[in-house]
């Protein structure tokens, strides 16, 4: 019983999975069908879309076509209208240059007839000349190249007369006139060039807040100045002078040095051998740039471009020269100033002959080669550093120790001598004192040995340094002899000079 409950139960239960799967299946077609009715209807509706788009795109082409058409047409037809007008404007040429041809050639008719007429009356006058001349030589009983030769010489005797007589007439008034504008020349380009005139001193005065100061300055037991005059050259002179010290030396460059320098240890307060020794390298440093500043700014000022380095820092290093006494930079600034005034006066280049002013002086900054003229040096160190021939040859020949080959040489050699002829503008009392206390440190540092050397006061002592490792003591007297000796046989000098040789060994170390 039990098994055709579950055998019905089966088969019932499989009647009902395939009556489900009939509706199920039944379901599903409907669906489709009715999806595919959709899909179509809406394909239907896209298909009509489509085609109204399509065919609105093709009126809006169509128009834009109508358009470029008329558009080109009547581009078509503005160029035709224009060409006809030129055709018609040609036409109306074409007639008037039909005009002008006629004319021109009834114009050549009517010369051509002129022609004609003038070449008869010309026939006939040759005709009437050659009866003449005829007449003539059978009266004077002369041919006529006689004649004409004898006429020649006569006037060519009588135009030398002339020509001799106005040749000296116009020489006597170029020579006369060639006088005064020279001198005018010369006289402008003076009263245009305006400077003032500084004679340099060997000597500068450090003025100081109180006399208490000079007491750090000397240090103990003289240990501070001596290292000063050791590290500078210049002599200190600390005397009863009130809030003032003495620094005399023959060398600017020194002098500036050495005042900075005191300047400096006295502002900070901190004043001994070893400061002052940092100190003065500084302040050198310091200097040598302010030597290349001056230099860059003389160039600027005076409008000279393209100076070499190594030049314009020899122009800088002229602050502190003097040439007689006359400052040499102030001295080259005038000089070049001159220059170019007198150049553009004669119709000239102002800017090389103002180039060549104010290097012609630039061999007196160098301290090699004394035995060179220092026109020679300072031409040999403009061709060095790329000047140009004239600027050369005008450096070199402005003391005429070489040949003038431009018209800028002698206008710098003039006004050279322009500015050093000025009244008070030169001393030859200091040139010569300065010349012969650079004679005796040159005499001392030709020993082997010597590192450094200093002419102090007035050159009365020369001090001379020497390396340690270099030479003993008893080398160091016998330096000092030698020296003595060799200034005493070859220098012409007042009074006495005390020679000093300074040996002095340090040995140096770090912790570190």
């Amino acid at each position: 019983m039990e098994l055709w409950i579950i055998i019905a139960g089966i088969a019932g239960l499989g009647l009902g999975v395939l009556l489900a799967s009939t509706v199920l299946k039944k379901n599903i077609e409907k669906k489709s069908n009715q999806l595919l009715e959709d899909a179509k209807s809406e394909a239907e509706v896209i298909k009509k879309e489509k085609i109204i788009q399509a065919k609105e795109k093709f009126l809006q082409l169509k128009a834009e076509h109508e358009k470029v058409i008329n558009e080109r047409n009547q581009a078509v037809q503005v160029a035709e209208s224009k060409l006809k007008q030129k055709e018609d404007i040609f036409k109306s040429r074409q007639e008037e240059l039909k005009n002008k041809q006629n004319e021109i050639k009834q114009i050549r008719e009517n010369l051509n007839n002129q022609l004609e007429i003038v070449e008869r009356k010309q026939a006939d006058l040759d005709k009437m000349h050659n009866r003449q001349v005829e007449q003539l030589e059978a009266i004077s009983g002369l041919s006529a190249e006689d004649a004409k030769a004898e006429l020649v010489e006569s006037l060519k005797a009588e135009a030398k007369t002339e020509a001799m007589a106005h040749i000296n007439d116009i020489i006597e008034e170029a020579r006369d006139n060639a006088n005064m504008e020279a001198k005018k020349v010369v006289v402008n380009t003076v009263q245009r060039t305006a400077t003032e005139h500084a004679i340099d001193n060997t000597v500068s005065v450090f003025n100081i807040e109180s006399d208490e100061i000079k007491g750090r300055i000397i240090g103990r037991e003289g240990r501070n100045i001596r290292a000063l005059e050791a590290a500078t050259g210049i002599e200190f002179i600390v005397d009863d002078t009130p809030e003032a010290i003495i620094l005399s030396g023959f060398d600017p460059v020194r002098r500036e040095i050495a005042r900075l320098s005191l300047h400096k240890l006295v502002t900070d307060g901190r004043i001994h051998p070893a400061r002052i020794e940092e100190v003065v390298a500084k302040t050198q440093k310091q200097i040598e740039q302010e030597i290349v500043d001056i230099g860059k700014k003389t160039c600027i000022d005076l409008g000279i471009h393209g100076i070499n380095q190594e030049l314009v820092r020899l122009i800088g290093k002229m602050k502190y020269r003097s040439s007689y006494g006359q400052n040499l930079l102030q001295h080259s600034r005038e000089v070049a100033n001159l220059s170019a005034t007198m150049a553009s006066e004669l119709g000239l280049n102002s800017k090389m002959a103002k180039r060549a002013g104010l290097l012609h002086d630039i061999g007196k900054v160098p301290d090699n080669e004394p035995d060179v003229p220092h026109a020679v040096l300072g031409a040999k160190l403009a061709e060095k550093y790329k000047e140009k021939p004239e600027v050369v040859n005008a450096i070199g020949a402005h003391h005429d120790e070489m040949d003038m080959e431009t018209l800028i040489a002698p206008i710098v050699q003039a006004c050279d001598a322009i500015s050093g002829a000025r009244p008070g503008a030169r001393r030859e009392v200091v040139e010569a004192y300065i010349n012969r206390l650079k004679e005796l440190e040159e005499t001392a540092a030709s020993y082997p040995g010597v590192i450094k050397t200093y002419a102090i006061q007035a050159g009365r002592e020369l001090r001379v340094i020497v390396g340690a490792e270099k030479m003993n003591d008893q080398d160091a007297s016998k330096l000092s002899y030698d020296i003595s000796k060799k200034i005493q046989n070859e220098m012409t000098y007042p009074g006495q000079i005390k020679v000093t040789v300074i040996r002095e060994h340090r040995a140096i170390a770090y912790a570190k």
